[in-house]
């Protein structure tokens, strides 16, 4: 699968702009996206953020808002000016009545959760790491899994937005509700989010119950074991039939987090420690890969344990890959994986990372790959290096063939033509975007693939 605007830039790290500092190269996580900026900035209020995007649109400089670099795609590259999110990370307000805070769009999520944790309160739901700025995983729609609970931009009641023209909009259901209904996810097409307002709740208890299972039981009782949890998920491990599943569901305790000692060594010596010496053993010899993945396979077992939830939603990720990730109607997720297994097995592909399967109940959001449909997820990757483009490929075209939409943030090939009938509301985002930035301040090369000019 080619993307060229994702590669890996090469040469001189820094460029001079005349009579501003050098800006130094930005480069993503997974390291298979760079930018060089012409300026990089980081704006401490909303009002010096509608500065910047004033003086760069003097200067004819288009503006990309970056977070913590998670996303696969070249979303956040920026072309002119770069936005870095340390400016913004306050927690404005925290207000017990009406279950909501506000905060800036540089807190990173784990700051937020360590913050509602010790003020006894929670998000509904999260996705499984928790690095992201809040800017960013809303705007490239990041999600968990759960039965009746969204995506993380799903949680939200309001949002501050930058537009354009240096406009500071107040975004929510009752109050510019059209820029709210996109804005939530608005992959940075629209403006700058500066700051966003979460519903939360009290704490609570989740009790995660992990469980190996064989593909075959995975697949005849998909339907019951999203039905019967309220968050449900899995990973299969390609070149083998085993899976390991995840159920969590609101427990009312007592806590029982997993034992210090058998979390370290589950959590960060196997799944980081020895998956990153088994991966890079397979980057060098793809031929031992099966073998490691029947070992690995063979070598799960069950746990149970039951703490406040961002605990158990996430877990440490330090081994580097790249990932695609597509959406398909909670109905076709059976066949699509069943199909994803029959093509891994039948070719001489060698893949080192479990593919990785949650759902989302259907949402509201214009441009959420959960509109208007219950969905179900089905994420695969590759490690950092890796040859990935021939199973991407062959996975990308069983997700199109069944109605598929690509995660905004993770790797895939589909442009504008392909998501306008993906999306029954694309027109509307479009012209949305027509209104707030006809000038294209907010353009780079993967929203004018994505999104069209």
């Amino acid at each position: 699968m080619s993307e060229p605007q994702s590669g890996i830039s090469t040469g001189s790290t820094t460029t001079v702009t005349t009579g501003r500092p050098a800006a130094k190269a930005w480069r993503n996580w997974a390291g298979n996206v760079s930018a060089r900026p012409r300026r990089s900035v980081a704006p401490a209020s909303a009002g010096e953020l509608a500065e910047v995007l004033r003086q760069a649109a003097e200067d004819g400089l288009t503006v990309k808002a970056v977070g913590s670099g998670h996303s696969f795609t070249a979303i956040a590259a920026a072309e002119g000016v770069l936005i870095r999110p340390e400016g913004l990370t306050a927690i404005r307000a925290l207000d017990r009545a009406a279950g909501t805070v506000t905060v800036e769009a540089g807190v990173q999520l784990k700051e937020l959760n360590a913050a509602l944790a010790a003020e006894g309160l929670s998000l509904t739901n999260m996705g499984d790491i928790m690095e992201q700025t809040v800017a960013g995983a809303i705007s490239t729609g990041t999600h968990g899994t759960g039965r009746a609970s969204g995506s993380i931009a799903a949680q939200i009641t309001a949002l501050e937005l930058v537009t354009a023209d240096g406009s500071v909009l107040t975004c929510s259901a009752t109050e510019n509700a059209e820029v709210f209904a996109a804005a939530r996810i608005g992959l940075g097409a629209l403006g700058v989010v500066s700051a966003v307002t979460f519903a939360v709740e009290p704490v609570f208890l989740l009790t995660a119950r992990e469980e190996p299972m064989r593909f075959e039981r995975v697949m005849a009782e998909f339907d019951e074991l999203v039905a019967e949890n309220e968050h449900f998920e899995f990973y299969w491990f390609p070149h083998t039939d085993g899976c390991n599943t995840k159920r969590n569901n609101r427990s009312a305790g007592p806590a029982a987090p997993v034992p210090a000692l058998r979390g370290w060594i589950d959590d960060e010596l196997l799944s980081n420690g020895v998956f990153q010496a088994a991966c890079a053993v397979g980057r060098v010899a793809p031929a031992v890969i099966p073998g490691i993945a029947k070992l690995s396979s063979r070598a799960l077992s069950a746990r149970t344990y039951t703490d406040i939830p961002y605990k158990v939603f996430t877990s440490p990720r330090r081994v580097r890959f790249v990932e695609m990730e597509y959406a398909v109607p909670r109905e076709a997720a059976v066949d699509a994986l069943t199909e994803v297994k029959a093509m891994v097995d039948a070719s001489d592909l060698r893949v080192s990372f479990p593919v990785e399967v949650r759902v989302a109940p259907t949402d509201d959001i214009t441009l959420s790959t959960a509109s208007g449909r219950d969905s179900a997820y089905i994420a695969v990757h590759m490690y950092r290096g890796s040859r990935y483009q021939e199973y991407f490929t062959a996975v990308e075209k069983i997700m199109t063939a069944r109605g598929g939409r690509p995660h905004w943030g993770k790797m895939h090939t589909r442009d504008a033509e392909y998501l306008s009938a993906a999306y029954p509301r694309f027109g509307e985002f479009t012209a949305l975007r027509d209104r707030l930035d006809p000038e294209r301040l907010f353009a780079n090369d993967y929203l004018r693939r994505v999104l069209g000019s």
